[in-house]
Parts: structure tokens; C-alpha cells; sequence
């Protein structure tokens, strides 16, 4: 099969949709059967550090991405007003236009940059305000930075190693407290604004509780979307015809082109949930029984390519590609069900946003391709030294 894949995640077949792996657990890679996983009810956030998650103490409030059920759908539905599309056109396409222009600045003024440097101030500086983290102390991207290269699959404590990757890691929670949230809580607690930081106020969560909420944000809103602009970039730099058509295009065509560029490319490339009952989902032309208590490994990366969802040549890049009913553009990229990613629409639009300023620059071009590492635990991957060059500024006297 044909595959314009930039970035290598191994084999996505497989013996079929669902197959149980000798270790016990079930690895599903047909759509069908992956949608049905992440919608059940019968299902619960599985990976991603949950494990540890749960020997907290239950009076310790858990942050949203760690919630299932009732719970989960409450706090969903009250948040859900931060990320609407027409919220996210209204409310913040000027602040991503501001943020972009002023990233580019740099570009234009220096001649060349690291387009990983760029679009991780953008994504910072977008879901700071959908967050409300607006009186950071200079340097939030670099304790990002640290704290998120081995946030997940870390050795357990009774390792040395395993000690000190716990109290590293501590080191960088209570950075991240000192210099960004808790200067955020206080002027809400006289004050509340109409951010994701005074909803949880409200809510009466601690600054600890509100310390986690905003982790989770920052991992899905910041270096997801980071990842992503730097992969769409790639495939613009290296595929002519894509690059002309996506600077030629109105933004709903743009907005196909990245669609598609996510389908072909998930961020994260296996989501993972535990059954709590016993579950039946598609397997072809028949169906698959799990068990409950079974560990559920849904390959997106493999989903994304099934024929039955997407039509024939799955691998190729086609924009607007005619998708069976019910499936989204993006496919399983931004997950489905209860977990679904809220910040789907921020993302896709901060991406066209930045990329269609950045494809404008006279002079553009990529002068170094990036460096792709994985983070096995979720298959996602990590594009580093990917560095662009444009005609800099010139100042008239």
C-alpha cells in the first residue's frame, strides 16, 4: 500500500480489527471497532499515567482527562462553552492572528529559526488565554519544555532511576505552580474571568486540583498542537502541488488539507482504555467479544487507514477524501466518545492561522528537516531541528 507517511510507526496491520496479543491485551485497529472502544460506556481511561492517578487519595479531585462516567460527562458539559467553534472564531482568532504575526517577527528579523520554537510559543500562548494563564513569569515554554520529554513510561520508584525521574519531576510541578498558576489563582479568587481557571474556582477546586487540571491542558492543547503545526509544515515544504494548493485555498479548503494531514498523521498514534464490563464491537464482518477488565489498545494510526472508513488508497494524502458516514475528517485523531479532544477546533484553527502566514513569507523555504523521535507508550512522535528560513526585514532609513 502506498503510504506519503513522513513518520514511521511500524506495521499498522495486523491478523485483523481485533486480536488478543499473548500478553492479554486486546489490540484493535479497524475503525469500526475502535470508535465502538472509545464510545462504550463500559470503558475507563487506560494509560497516560492513570495507574498512578489512581493511588491518590479519593478526596484528591482528579483531573478531567483521568474521569469516567457521570463525573466526566458533567464537567465535560460545563466546559464544553470554551470550545465551541464559533466561541473559538469569535473569541480568539485575533489573539492567534497577534500571536502568530509576532512569532514570524522572529523569523523575518533573524532570517532563519527552529519552526519548533515558533510554534510552541504560539501553542503556549493560545491555550495560556482559553486556560487563563495570563500572568506567567517569564520562561513557561522552557519548564514546559522540561517537564513533558519523559512525562509518560518512566520508571516505577524502587529504581534509583525511577527516584530520580519522581522527584525531577516534582521539581517541575511545583515550578510550573510557583511561576504560572498559583499567579493566575490569585487575581481570580478577587475576580473571576471568563476562562477554564475561574470555572474551576467555582468549582471549588484547590490550587493543587487546578496545578493538575492545567498539566492536562497543557499536554493536549500546547504540545500536541506543537507537534502537529511542524508536521503539516513538513509535508507543505516537501509536497509542491499540496503546498501550492493549500496557499491558493479559501480556509475551509485549508482546513480539509489539514484534516487530512492529521487522518494520515495522528499526533497520538494508540489511545488505551480498560473495560469494566464485557463489550461486543465490530471485528469485519463479524463481531469481537472483550472481556471486562481487559486492557484495550486502539491503534488510531492503523484506524485511520481502514478502507472501510476512508476509501481506497488510505495512505495517500487527499483533502475533502469522500469518508463513510458518521466518520470524522480527521477520523480518530482527536479520539472519540467521552474523551474526545474539546480542543479540536483551537487546534486546527491556531494551525491554519500560523501555517497560512508562515507559506506567505517571501523567500520560505526549509533548510533542515526534522529529527522524528516516538514516545512508545502512546506512539506519538516528536519533530525536532526542523528549521525554516525567509528573506528578512529590511529597514529603510
Amino acid at each position: 500500500m502506498h503510504s506519503s507517511r513522513k513518520v514511521d510507526r511500524g506495521d499498522a496491520g495486523g491478523t485483523g480489527p481485533v486480536a488478543r496479543g499473548d500478553d492479554g491485551v486486546w489490540h484493535v485497529s479497524g475503525h469500526a471497532a475502535g470508535r465502538a472502544v472509545l464510545r462504550s460506556a463500559d470503558t475507563v481511561q487506560a494509560g497516560l499515567g492513570v495507574e498512578t492517578v489512581e493511588r491518590l487519595p479519593p478526596k484528591i479531585r482528579r483531573p478531567v482527562l483521568y474521569r469516567d462516567g457521570a463525573e466526566h460527562r458533567e464537567y465535560r458539559r460545563q466546559t464544553a462553552r470554551f470550545f465551541t467553534p464559533r466561541r473559538v472564531d469569535e473569541h480568539y482568532r485575533g489573539l492567534m492572528v497577534e500571536i502568530a504575526e509576532r512569532q514570524l517577527a522572529v523569523l523575518r528579523r533573524d532570517g532563519e529559526a527552529e519552526l519548533s520554537t515558533l510554534s510552541f510559543r504560539l501553542a503556549i500562548d493560545v491555550a495560556a488565554a482559553v486556560i487563563g494563564l495570563t500572568e506567567s513569569r517569564p520562561g513557561i515554554d522552557g519548564r514546559l519544555e522540561r517537564f513533558f520529554p519523559e512525562k509518560f513510561g518512566r520508571p516505577g520508584l524502587t529504581s534509583l532511576t525511577g527516584l530520580r525521574w519522581f522527584l525531577r519531576q516534582n521539581v517541575q510541578f511545583l515550578g510550573i505552580y510557583l511561576k504560572d498558576v498559583r499567579p493566575a489563582i490569585r487575581p481570580r479568587r478577587r475576580e473571576r474571568r471568563d476562562d477554564l481557571i475561574s470555572h474551576l474556582l467555582d468549582e471549588g477546586c484547590r490550587d493543587g486540583e487546578i496545578l493538575g487540571e492545567v498539566i492536562t491542558f497543557a499536554a493536549a492543547g500546547m504540545v500536541t498542537t506543537r507537534e502537529f503545526i511542524n508536521l503539516a509544515a513538513w509535508h507543505l515544504f516537501t509536497n509542491e502541488e499540496l503546498r501550492l494548493r493549500y496557499r491558493e485555498s479559501l480556509e475551509p479548503d485549508r482546513i480539509a488539507i489539514l484534516h487530512e494531514l492529521l487522518r494520515l498523521e495522528p499526533v497520538v498514534g494508540n489511545l488505551k482504555r480498560r473495560t469494566t464490563a464485557e463489550i461486543t464491537v465490530p471485528d469485519g464482518d463479524t463481531t469481537a467479544t472483550i472481556p471486562a477488565g481487559a486492557l484495550v489498545d486502539v491503534a488510531v494510526h492503523a484506524a485511520n487507514l481502514d478502507p472501510g472508513a476512508v476509501g481506497p488508497d488510505p495512505g495517500a494524502v487527499c483533502p475533502a477524501r469522500p469518508v463513510a458516514t458518521g466518520v470524522a475528517p480527521a477520523v480518530l485523531s482527536f479520539g472519540d466518545g467521552p474523551h474526545r479532544c474539546p480542543g479540536a477546533h483551537v487546534a486546527i484553527q491556531e494551525s491554519d492561522i500560523f501555517l497560512t502566514r508562515l507559506f506567505a513569507l517571501p523567500g520560505l523555504r526549509m533548510t533542515s528537516p526534522p529529527r522524528v523521535a516516538m514516545k512508545p507508550d502512546i506512539s506519538a512522535y516528536e519533530l525536532r531541528g526542523l528549521r525554516v528560513a525567509a528573506d528578512p526585514d529590511v529597514v529603510r532609513y
